[in-house]
């Protein structure tokens, strides 16, 4: 009679788990992935900017997914500007990828890339499909291992040796590369942060 109890009891429970799983899910479906993103995605820090290029290192300090100084490698920086107007800069073609996956709903509408041959120190942007892209596979570059420069110039494009690619191109060659370049960036920041901490402990 206990056992009958118990079992008897298992299934009511059950079947009001059922109904609680079936009325969150229910709940759930009302909710589109993009409506439930555009409140708790991790694009939050995107800003309203009608003219993202222009004194773009002023507006974009820091890349958002790395932390790295977009004037210290304004040589690869990317400024993306989706078609909400909604816009950020990241330190490389590697961290756009970033940018580009976790807007899903939003369609890029200009993005920009620093032009690697300029003979500035501070390099000036150029539209990307404007860009002539280069493929270093061994050369460092920024946060990979397979260097992606882009270049208002083809002269200096061609001169690099290097293979010549388009933007489409050089996005889904930094896509392939995300997995191998994590993994060593990952390697990389913990071994200055052990380093780092080293020096403190030496310090005191």
């Amino acid at each position: 009679m206990e056992r009958r109890n118990f079992l008897m009891g298992t299934t009511s429970m059950l079947a009001g788990g059922l109904v609680v799983a079936s009325s969150a899910s229910a709940e759930m479906k009302m909710v589109p992935p993009w409506v439930w993103t555009a409140e708790h995605g991790l694009t939050g820090h995107l800003v309203t900017d009608p003219d993202p290029s222009t004194d773009d290192l002023a507006k974009f300090k820091r890349c958002a997914y790395c932390g790295m100084s977009t004037t210290q490698w304004s040589h690869t920086r990317h400024v993306v500007q989706y078609e909400d107007d909604k816009s950020e800069a990241t330190c490389s073609i590697r961290c756009l990828t970033i940018s580009l996956s976790l807007n899903l709903d939003r369609n890029p509408k200009n993005i920009w890339v620093g032009d690697a041959g300029a003979d500035s120190e501070i390099k000036p942007l150029v539209k990307v499909e404007d860009a002539q892209y280069i493929l270093q596979p061994g050369k460092m570059g920024t946060m990979t291992a397979n260097r992606k420069w882009a270049f208002a110039d083809k002269a200096k494009a061609k001169a690099t040796g290097a293979q010549l690619i388009n933007f489409e191109e050089a996005l889904v060659a930094a896509y392939k590369d995300q997995a191998m370049d994590t993994i060593m960036i990952r390697k990389r920041r913990a071994e200055k942060r052990a380093h780092m901490a080293q020096k403190m402990q030496d310090g005191n």
